[in-house]
């Protein structure tokens, strides 16, 4: 079954910390993703650009409306996501608890996915 991480962390928050802290969170991430691709058990996944780059698409009386901005504001913002392969959600739960981000206050939203589409599918 697979499974998406969703990682949170209030990007205000993030900016603010001293390299020195941010760096070795983010050198135990890519430790983290390499031993999740050892194991066979990631999928796929991406760290996203800072929420004010984002663009939000709508519908407005049946015609797409484009604003600048995240969707919502929120306290924490999606930086980045993992989809994982694993046999049930305690597994999932398991890897999710390993993020780095973790004790520098972020947060991780898991949930099953449905179905996954594209090359990555089995």
């Amino acid at each position: 079954m697979h499974y998406l991480l969703m990682c949170c962390f209030d990007e205000r928050r993030w900016d603010s910390l001293p390299a020195g802290q941010r760096d070795p969170i983010m050198n135990a991430y890519r430790e983290l993703i390499d031993g999740w691709i050892a194991s066979g058990r990631y999928v796929t996944g991406g760290k996203l650009e800072p929420s004010t780059t984002a663009t939000t698409v709508r519908a407005r009386d049946g015609r797409p409306a484009i604003t600048d901005g995240p969707f919502a504001e929120t306290k924490e913002q999606l930086g980045g996501y993992h989809v994982v392969d694993c046999e049930d959600l305690d597994a999932a739960l398991a890897m999710a608890a390993q993020i780095p981000t973790l004790p520098a206050g972020g947060t991780v939203e898991v949930r099953a996915l449905q179905s996954v589409l594209g090359p990555q599918a089995r």
